[in-house]
C-alpha cells in the first residue's frame, strides 16, 4: 500500500486551488506520471528536496510531494 495515498497526494496538489477554478489534479494517473518524472530527474543525479538517505527514488519523489516541495503544473501552466 502506498503511503501516503492517492487521495492524499491529490489533495495537497489541489491545496491551492481557489474555489471554483480547475483542480490541477483529477485522476491516480496524473500522481503516478508526476512522481515517475521526478523519480527519474533523481536517478539522472539530480539532488533529492527532502533529507532521505538509502530511500528509493520514487518514495524520494513521493514524499516531495506529499511535502510540497514539487508542484504539478496544470496544463495553462
Amino acid at each position: 500500500m502506498l503511503h501516503p495515498s492517492y487521495a492524499d497526494l491529490m489533495k495537497v496538489v489541489n491545496s491551492d486551488v481557489e474555489p471554483g477554478e480547475a483542480r490541477v489534479v483529477n485522476s491516480r494517473y496524473s500522481i503516478v506520471m508526476a512522481t515517475s518524472k521526478r523519480a527519474r530527474q533523481i536517478i539522472a543525479g539530480d539532488d533529492p528536496l527532502i533529507n532521505a538517505k538509502d530511500s528509493k527514488p520514487l518514495s524520494i519523489a513521493v514524499e516531495e510531494l506529499n511535502q510540497g516541495k514539487i508542484k504539478i503544473l496544470s496544463d495553462e501552466e
